[in-house]
């Protein structure tokens, strides 16, 4: 699943760890906050430019592991039955063009749905939710730890969210789960350089381009 034609349906969970909701002056939620993306979003973060747009406000990064639905996925499977591989991804969001939308009531595509606002880094095998939550993971902007979290930390788990997602949208082979970000976002800046990693290994890198 290198590019976007082998994906089908993109679902992020929003405000999944406690103080990424508390640091942006939001309620933490009830039960798992449900957005998508196109799957145009998704590109590949292997040491590429990405670029994102300059003219409407600051542009975040959210570190987040990305889970993808196995091709013998079937309902009602265990996590590790669910998937096949994972990575880490970016949910680039337009936080300034985000914060009109909630304030007026409107869905947030727009501000997450954007062209190139889901990186994906390189796929690796999916170790099942007890041996994800040893591990921690971390973004580096510019040599400089960004971003550090830990599945262990999620409000909702990841069998949670799969029986959520599956009970209230559907959930099948192809989709991807972005399953939240830790504490840390914050605006990008042409030239920066980001680096995704895994328990210490590198899974994805890029260069962000302003125009």
């Amino acid at each position: 699943m290198a590019n976007n034609t082998s994906i089908r349906n993109i679902y992020c969970i929003g405000r999944n760890y406690r103080l990424h909701a508390l640091e942006l002056g939001n309620e933490v939620p009830e039960e798992p906050l449900v957005f998508t993306k196109p799957s145009h979003a998704a590109t590949a973060m292997n040491g590429n430019e990405i670029v994102l747009p300059a003219h409407v406000g600051e542009v975040h990064f959210e570190l987040e592991i990305v889970l993808r639905v196995s091709e013998s996925y079937r309902p009602g499977a265990t996590d590790s039955e669910c998937f096949d591989a994972m990575t880490l991804g970016l949910d680039m969001t337009l936080r300034d063009v985000q914060s009109k939308l909630k304030a007026k009531g409107q869905p947030w595509l727009p501000a997450k749905g954007f062209k190139n606002s889901a990186p994906l880094g390189r796929w690796i095998p999916y170790p099942g939710e007890a041996a994800l939550a040893e591990s921690t993971f971390k973004l580096v902007r510019n040599g400089e730890d960004a971003q550090v979290g830990c599945s262990k930390d999620m409000l909702f788990g990841i069998t949670e969210l799969v029986h959520y997602i599956e009970e209230h949208y559907g959930l099948g082979a192809g989709d991807l789960i972005y399953t939240g970000t830790p504490a840390g976002v914050a605006a990008l800046h042409d030239g920066d350089v980001l680096e995704a990693i895994w328990a210490g290994e590198k899974l994805g890198d890029c260069r962000i381009a302003m125009r």
